[in-house]
């Protein structure tokens, strides 16, 4: 996690089905590249899933991913 976009943009999948870097770009004060860093990154982590939608991709959070993190943090 460690960066509070990443926790915002957690935030804002977990409102909605699934969303495109445009429409989190849309609700962030971040550049788009900024973003599909952050998306990239959460996605390595596991705690982000992405799907294809034509040219586009969805992401979505990974709730195995996010349970996994949650039982980890549960040990520490």
């Amino acid at each position: 996690m460690g960066h509070p976009a990443r926790v915002r943009i957690l935030r804002l999948l977990s409102r909605k089905e699934a969303r495109v870097c445009s429409q989190i770009v849309d609700e962030l004060p971040l550049a788009q590249s900024t973003v599909s860093e952050h998306l990239r990154i959460l996605k390595e982590a596991g705690l982000v899933r992405c799907s294809p939608d034509g040219p586009r991709v969805g992401y979505c959070i990974d709730f195995d991913g996010l349970r996994r993190l949650k039982a980890l943090v549960a040990i520490i």
